[in-house]
């Protein structure tokens, strides 16, 4: 029998552009709530928050 999948491929948007810029893994059995990391925004040229998109 096959292992359930708990790592799935997840998209990070920055907040203050709303761009897609990072795409990453997160485990779901630990973390059940939307990520946000603070990550380079190469659109506004800064560090901003970057939240998971559905």
């Amino acid at each position: 029998m096959a292992k359930k999948e708990t790592r799935v491929m997840i998209v990070l948007a920055c907040q203050h552009c709303k761009r897609r810029n990072y795409n990453t893994q997160k485990n779901k059995q630990h973390n059940t709530d939307r990520l946000e990391l603070s990550k380079y925004c190469r659109f506004c040229r800064c560090a901003r928050a970057h939240r998971e998109t559905r």
